[in-house]
């Protein structure tokens, strides 16, 4: 017995001592174990170029095209036409109807040309203030007739202005480029069109007013 006591008392020591000579070491991948973080750069990416600004189109002068400025400037003319033969035909015409239609003529064209005139100054369009030479031509032949030659070659002129206007005023309203003038043409064309209507059943009358109407041969 008392052997097997030191025995195991020698035994009980040296575990002892084992375990005392192992040290324990702290865990120390814990704090090595995940590298440092990397800072990041916010100025790796460059930001996005911003695209450059379009220059809004607005309505001005530089939204007229060249046909635009040409359906300016035979508006002018026509309405020139109008108003000079419509004052004409007051003085040489003959019967009531080419009188009132006449009249009609100065009424209603003479403050679309005023409109118009503002119109092309907006868009540094220089309108013509004088007939041109066929209009003069036409002036200067019915200022020759009276009677009813005049009624009768007046109210042709008329009808083949207005088929003329109707049609011009037509495109423009349809495919103008220019905001403005392309609403001027749609707001004008529906009283050209009742000129039209008008002046062709003094011409050929009893004619419908759907078809389109033929002018008469002058003399």
């Amino acid at each position: 017995m008392p052997n097997f006591k030191i025995v195991s008392t020698g035994l009980v020591a040296i575990g002892l001592l084992a375990s005392g000579c192992t040290p324990t070491t702290p865990h120390d991948q814990n704090t090595s174990e995940a590298p440092p973080a990397q800072s990041v750069q916010t100025t790796e990416s460059p930001s996005p170029t911003a695209s450059p600004t379009a220059s809004p189109t607005t309505s001005g002068q530089n939204t007229s095209s060249s046909s635009d400025k040409q359906f300016m400037t035979e508006a002018a003319q026509g309405g020139l036409a109008e108003v000079q033969l419509g004052q004409l035909a007051l003085k040489r015409g003959t019967s009531n109807a080419v009188k009132q239609y006449a009249q009609r003529m100065i009424k209603d064209h003479t403050p679309v040309n005023n409109q118009l005139k503002q119109l092309a100054k907006k868009k540094g369009v220089t309108l013509p203030t004088k007939l041109d030479s066929t209009n003069q031509q036409v002036n200067q032949r019915l200022s020759k007739l009276s009677g009813t030659n005049f009624d009768r070659d007046y109210l042709n002129q008329m009808l083949q202005d207005h088929q003329k206007d109707v049609s011009a005023f037509q495109t423009e309203a349809q495919q103008g480029q220019d905001p403005d003038v392309k609403a001027f043409a749609a707001q004008k064309l529906p009283t050209l069109q009742e000129h039209l209507q008008q002046v062709s059943s003094l011409v050929n009358p009893g004619s419908s007013t759907s078809s389109t109407p033929t002018p008469t041969s002058t003399p």
